[in-house]
């Protein structure tokens, strides 16, 4: 395990990019975005727009 990811949880290994996926691409743990919160706002061109965690662990994002 990676000294950066908690001992008490496990990667989701649903969905991996392969290398070439990684490529160029950001790819950001949702935990490094929400931390223990459910919701957070993003600033994009001007509007603000939350994204959420819901109770099935997905997530949606709202103008």
């Amino acid at each position: 395990m990676d000294k950066n990811t908690p001992e008490n949880s496990a990667p989701d290994r649903r969905f991996q990019l392969s290398q070439a996926d990684r490529g160029t691409d950001r790819v950001i743990d949702s935990r490094a975005l929400f931390g223990e919160r459910k919701e957070i706002a993003i600033e994009h061109d001007g509007a603000v727009y939350r994204l959420k965690i819901t109770k099935q662990g997905k997530l949606i994002l709202n103008k």
